[in-house]
């Protein structure tokens, strides 16, 4: 079965500094190499500390960046080089869900001038069936018509976000990536919006891409999770195997930092210490290293590939045996 969305080796690289005649700029390497693939209505976790690239990779797979390199492939076209004209088809099928619900709406238009602004980009309908069609968005993400003709301001972040999520499948697309959706959300909102998410993937088959720092959340909501560091995938797998059997140290690490009930309780494995490093200057060889209990001079030398740890479970780590076991990270 053809993937929806299938990576290879995308990369997406920025210059920094130096004047337009400058030879030696430096390059700041947000996305370095990833390989994935989403298969048609499966939902995709993707994890990792702020910094780790995955707004980056977002914002590169919706096509608002252009890759440096790599193969990005939608629905079986190569979507990564082509021009903003040749992308029009492809646009409908792809929509983002976007972190700041406050940032994301434009704030002198009313709701029905927002939800329908794609709709007419795209011309689909006349003006009375667009007016319709974004009633029924409306009522699909639990608010009312009247609140058509009210502005951003007027609304909470949670109907803020349901007023982002209404627009970002107004076009009946394929692919919704969800960039952080509910962490600029209270905690009592957080569940809604994800019930909702799931509710609407299963009425319209949607695909999503969820990107979060939320370990605890992604996990009931995922088929599969990629963890990524430094512009990289270094696991992934399905999620209930994730939590149950991580076999990346920097996984391991996370699933560490959930917060638990009991604050006495001991934990197996120490949270993550340190900062993750520049990606301006990535480490040699494992890009993990310099934070990981586990390092050799191997990890030093070699990057480790991603390699297939058996039931669709893959990690990049030269000792992913060891940590699968349970037994390779000190108390």
């Amino acid at each position: 079965m053809t993937p929806l969305l299938e990576l290879r080796n995308l990369t997406k690289h920025f210059t920094m500094g130096g004047d337009i005649l400058s030879r030696n700029k430096a390059v700041l390497r947000a996305v370095d190499g990833v390989d994935l693939a989403i298969a048609r209505g499966e939902t995709l976790g993707l994890v990792g500390e702020s910094g780790c690239g995955k707004s980056t990779l977002a914002r590169t797979l919706i096509r608002l960046y252009r890759p440096t390199s790599g193969e990005m492939l939608f629905d079986g076209d190569d979507i990564a080089d082509l021009t903003e004209q040749q992308l029009r088809p492809y646009r409908r099928r792809m929509q983002m869900i976007f972190q700041d619900p406050y940032a994301s709406l434009n704030g002198r238009m009313t709701v029905r001038d927002l939800i329908v602004e794609p709709l007419e980009i795209a011309g689909i309908g006349d003006a009375a069936s667009r007016h319709a069609r974004v009633n029924e968005l409306l009522g699909r993400v639990g608010l009312n018509p009247d609140h058509a003709t009210r502005f951003p301001h007027e609304f909470s972040g949670g109907q803020r976000q349901r007023i982002g999520i209404a627009r970002a499948i107004a076009l009946n697309p394929d692919l919704v990536i969800c960039d952080e959706p509910i962490s600029a959300l209270d905690v009592s909102i957080q569940a809604q919006i994800v019930n909702m998410l799931e509710d609407l993937q299963n009425e319209l088959g949607l695909t999503y891409l969820f990107i979060t720092h939320d370990l605890s959340m992604v996990r009931h909501i995922a088929d599969r999770i990629g963890v990524m560091y430094l512009g990289k995938i270094v696991e992934l797998s399905p999620s209930d195997a994730l939590y149950r059997q991580p076999a990346h140290p920097y996984t391991k690490a996370l699933l560490a930092s959930i917060p638990v009930a009991d604050p006495s309780a001991r934990r197996e494995t120490a949270p993550l210490a340190g900062e993750i490093p520049s990606p301006l200057a990535i480490p040699s060889g494992c890009r993990f290293r310099t934070r990981c209990p586990l390092a050799t001079e191997l990890c030093a030398q070699t990057e480790p590939p991603l390699k297939d740890m058996g039931e669709g479970h893959f990690a990049a780590c030269h000792y992913a045996d060891r940590v699968m076991s349970g037994a390779a990270l000190p108390a």
